[in-house]
């Protein structure tokens, strides 16, 4: 399987070691010193553990090795680098991610510092179109510290960065595990909050929350998805698929399928999915303003708020100037913000005076915190289950697409998710625009339309 994108996953412990070295073929692990381990830690970059088991050693070599003879074949594909989670997709890459040129770079028990040894020749020199990154697990296992795991990763990121300051890099964060696993909730938690802040105000870098989207209400790996509490099962693999597709899409490293939709009879159309005709930013107002600081001031991670002098329209344009909406294979999508949360909102250009029927799709990437304004009022709309508020829907369908239906008539306004009742009678103004919002994920809207009765 190929992929250019980096993918950093959790490690195999030293007990799945021998499964993973019968993969390799015998060929491959020919002695090479570009593929052998350094005996020492001395003139290393970065700082913590890397690990020099017997079957860590051949592992290493052998898949290096092989990987060298194939390099060719690999050019311009999507990286997937990291430990055992990421060895693990093997087959299921193609599966997943139909027409993705992948290259899988995982090798079981490796470490973040153990990455920076091998990223130029089992990476960069491929020239990858972009990089899906988990890294973590293992160095936790060895003891390291949260920061130093984070230092590693800072170091990657840079070195990414350096070698194409333009290429997509995907960050995973580190998967729920168990205290059994040496790997205690409280340190990947403490891990992925480090992650969250080092990838602030890096464009290049998309985070995708992986931790939410598996973590029991305890916080740790379900039996049901990781048997062992450590690597994924193939239902574990589908969700985790199914959490990266919209990404990888957004990122333009994925094909997207052709969407033929129709509005029905009655129905008017209010995103053309070319560009943003019909939508724009409206000037912050005081009382957001006086909110913003009000909020910001009582939550240590309260979101940016992004403040808008003059309203402006996008009419023809792909993508607001800051790229947080971007409209692209029929879709209106609200980008991860490089910050992790901040609140932005996109309205359109005319307002809905009458009674009307507001039909859409959305899509949101995992624990993703979105909103659809009615004339001013916001209805939630998110990755429900986790995310909430409406954590009991028993049809919403996650990291896939739902449809909204709102229909609102004489000030009140009735939503349903799914056919499932949101809200039975939410007070609205008697006009005004209808708005997405951003604040933290990924979410795509489409099929946006409107009958005004």
């Amino acid at each position: 399987m190929r992929s250019l994108t980096v993918l950093v996953f959790a490690a195999l412990v030293c007990t799945g070691a021998p499964a993973a070295l019968a993969q390799v073929q015998p060929a491959a692990a020919a002695r090479d010193p570009r593929f052998e381990l350094p005996a020492t830690d001395d003139g290393l970059a970065g700082e913590g553990p890397i690990r020099r088991y017997d079957w860590f050693r051949n592992l290493w070599r052998a898949r290096r090795a092989q990987w060298a003879s194939e390099a060719g074949k690999d050019r311009g594909a999507v990286v997937f680098l990291g430990d055992s989670i990421t060895q693990g997709w093997e087959h299921r890459l193609a599966q997943h991610f139909p027409g993705l040129k992948s290259a899988n770079r995982g090798i079981s028990g490796d470490t973040t510092r153990g990455l920076l040894l091998r990223l130029d020749e089992d990476v960069l020199a491929l020239k990858p179109a972009g990089v899906v990154l988990l890294i973590g697990t293992n160095d936790l296992e060895e003891q390291a510290q949260p920061w130093i795991v984070a230092s590693n990763i800072r170091l990657l990121l840079a070195r990414l960065k350096a070698h194409n300051p333009t290429m997509p890099v995907v960050i995973n964060q580190v998967m729920p595990s168990s205290d059994t696993k040496k790997r205690p909730n409280y340190k990947i938690k403490r891990l992925n909050f480090l992650i969250r802040e080092l990838v602030k105000d890096q464009p290049q870098v998309t985070l995708v929350d992986t931790w939410t989207l598996f973590a029991t209400p305890q916080g740790d790996a379900n039996p049901a998805e990781f048997p062992d509490l450590l690597h994924l099962n193939d239902a574990a693999y589908a969700k985790w698929a199914a959490a990266l597709r919209p990404v990888l899409e957004t990122l333009g490293l994925l094909p997207v399928p052709a969407d033929d939709f129709q509005p029905e009879p009655g129905f008017l159309s209010l995103f053309n999915g070319r560009d943003l005709s019909g939508w724009g930013f409206h000037a912050t107002t005081e009382e957001e303003l006086a909110g913003a600081k009000r909020w910001q001031a009582g939550e240590l991670e309260a979101a940016e708020w992004t403040v808008v002098k003059e309203p402006v329209a996008f009419d023809g344009q792909a993508a607001s100037p800051d790229g947080r909406f971007v409209a692209r294979n029929g879709r209106l999508i609200v980008t991860t913000p490089p910050e992790n949360r901040r609140i932005q909102k996109l309205w359109t250009t005319r307002t809905f005076p009458q009674n009307f029927v507001l039909k859409l799709e959305f899509r949101p990437t995992p624990n993703a915190d979105s909103g659809v304004y009615l004339r001013g009022p916001q209805l939630q709309c998110r990755d429900y289950l986790l995310a909430g508020p409406y954590k009991q829907l028993k049809n919403f369908r996650p990291l896939d697409w739902n449809e909204l239906v709102v229909t609102v008539r004489d000030g009140v306004a009735h939503a349903t998710c799914n056919g499932e009742v949101l809200e039975a009678a939410l007070s609205v103004p008697a006009d005004g625009p209808i708005g997405v919002e951003g604040d933290r994920g990924q979410m795509e809207y489409r099929r946006i339309r409107v009958q005004e009765l």
